[in-house]
């Protein structure tokens, strides 16, 4: 349909030919319909019983995974709507780094639910005002319901990272993992005025497939997926002074042409002597700071290798930018661009420098650092698949810990916040009219956590909604779904936790979804580009183009 009038019997086109118009209950449906369809593709995947996905890309990699925000980043969605649900998940996933499933899934459940509301005649920005003041509500009560805690605690924080990791292909070595994860965090957590700040950047993950997951380890200090330049040089060096440099160890081609005019050997002889001194002398002012490690950023000459193997020094090139300032951080040592600057305190120390074969590659592994700011952890497992899931079961568990740690509050999981919050607002009685409407839906929907949880573990969805309302009214605040007993528990006691920052995170980036996408009552979409005319007798085409091809093709 196009855009147009009627001017005197004349229609007066606005959009491009082929541009499609859709309008009211017709476009409000269908970018309903498009979100509730992801919401429904990763449903299925949440909590300790939910299943994986196989993803399978245009070149045939295929990823195996539970995790909300990579699930939908890799199935190429085209449709407007379900676009904004991928950047619910993308927000959730950066801004606190879990929870991105059920914040899809609230979301969906938030515009099921609106559609009920104005198929009834109640209008959208009514459903929204609505919508905005239950979140609103939500938030106050979810600060009242967390339990602080201390941010230290490394128990609280195991438990945390645990639940994160309950829904993964790690489940099994999750306690192993989270011990790992807590211990990470806390190292390189650093105390401000306002509490701890912690930079996940600081946290290197290396990963190579080989070994068991129980196998993967926390290094204090950086590992570097680069070998020893040299074969002459040592393989380990204890005791490491660490040069970090970032210039190159050669002669720089200078930036405009110039010519040099040799006409004797002798000429030529000296002018290779020239080099030779100027990369000894650079050598030099490397060994007179008793340096025995050095990490360079840049190329190294062929000459210079030489010198420093003959000096019994450990040499890494090319290592990343991001690994400097990781490195800087670990072994207190500072990047240097020029070495003439180069002075005592700039240099770093480990105990340890060690070249290691891990799996089919050679890796530098720079340990023992004494107050590392910057650690890594080396993840190891039996495929490729399972060491990229681990990866990414890893980096939640780090962004749970890291949200405790900068704000010390928790909350008890399995859907029992989401079902206390629901009984919060049912009671919620301060509304005009209709918006009382859209209050009772939010509330209905955030109780669609618990529901899918219990249908993902095999339960019997009803029997369960009705016994945590039943036990929520008595004032068993954390009543949830233990989905591995099949039963409605104290999460609490059990020790299931999640920190708030995830639960006030969900219930901000789903209700601002929900509520963009209701406010949307036109689309238009302007027609596809053509593709320009094939010539006449172009290859691969009979003389005078395809058969019934016109001008446009």
């Amino acid at each position: 349909m196009t855009l147009s009038t009627e001017l005197a019997g004349t229609p007066v086109l606005i959009l491009r030919e082929g541009a499609s118009r859709s309008r009211g209950r017709d476009a409000q449906h269908a970018n309903i319909m498009a979100a509730k369809i992801v919401a429904e593709a990763v449903k299925s995947a949440l909590g300790p019983k939910g299943m994986d996905k196989m993803l399978v890309d245009s070149f045939g990699d295929v990823t195996i995974t539970s995790d909300g925000r990579t699930v939908l980043d890799e199935m190429d969605i085209q449709h407007p709507a379900a676009k904004m649900m991928v950047e619910v998940a993308k927000t959730q996933d950066d801004e606190v780094g879990d929870g991105t499933t059920t914040a899809v899934i609230i979301s969906g459940e938030l515009l099921g639910k609106a559609e009920d509301l104005i198929s009834k005649n109640v209008h959208p920005t009514v459903i929204i005002d609505g919508y905005r003041r239950a979140a609103d509500k939500a938030l106050k009560a979810l600060e009242k319901l967390a339990i602080p805690v201390k941010p230290q605690d490394k128990k609280t924080l195991k438990k945390v990272a645990m639940t994160s990791m309950a829904s993964k292909l790690v489940a099994e070595n999750r306690e192993y993992l989270a011990e790992i994860a807590a211990s990470a965090v806390l190292q390189v957590a650093e105390k401000t005025t306002k509490g701890y700040k912690v930079d996940i950047d600081d946290i290197k993950v290396e990963k190579k497939a080989g070994e068991a997951l129980t196998d993967t380890k926390l290094i204090n200090g950086i590992v570097l997926d680069k070998e020893v330049v040299h074969p002459g040089m040592p393989k380990r060096v204890e005791e490491a002074k660490i040069v970090l440099l970032n210039t190159a160890l050669e002669i720089e081609k200078t930036e405009f042409d110039a010519k040099i005019n040799i006409e004797s050997p002798e000429q030529m002889d000296a002018f290779l002597k020239q080099e030779e001194s100027m990369l000894r002398e650079m050598v030099e002012k490397l060994i007179k700071k008793k340096a025995n490690v050095i990490i360079c950023q840049k190329g190294i000459d062929d000459l210079a290798q030489h010198f420093l193997a003959r000096k019994n020094i450990l040499v890494v090139r090319r290592a990343k930018k991001s690994d400097m300032e990781k490195l800087a951080k670990a072994t207190g040592g500072k990047v240097v661009t020029n070495l003439d600057d180069l002075a005592k305190g700039d240099l770093g120390y480990a105990k340890l420098v060690e070249e290691r074969k891990i799996a089919d590659d050679k890796m530098t592994f720079i340990e023992g650092c004494k107050d590392a700011r910057s650690v890594t952890i080396l993840i190891r497992g039996g495929t490729e698949r399972i060491v990229d899931e681990a990866e990414r079961s890893i980096h939640d568990a780090l962004c749970v810990v890291k949200d405790v740690v900068e704000e010390p509050k928790i909350m008890a999981g399995g859907g029992a916040p989401e079902m206390e919050i629901a009984k919060i607002l049912r009671e919620y009685e301060a509304l005009p009219g209709r918006e009382q409407l859209a209050v009772a839906q939010f509330s209905e929907a955030l109780e669609s956590v618990p529901i899918t949880l219990a249908e993902n573990a095999g339960l019997d969805p009803i029997d369960i909604i009705s016994e945590l309302r039943a036990r929520h009214e008595k004032g068993e605040v954390w009543a949830g779904v233990e989905v591995h007993d099949g039963k409605v528990r104290d999460m609490k006691e059990i020790g299931v936790f999640e920190p708030l920052a995830v639960k006030k995170q969900i219930i901000k980036s789903a209700t601002e979804a929900a509520s963009m996408i209701l406010k949307i009552d036109d689309i238009i979409a302007s027609g596809k580009m053509k593709a320009p005319p094939t010539p006449p007798g172009a290859p691969g085409m009979p003389p005078g183009g395809m058969p019934g091809m016109g001008p446009y093709g």
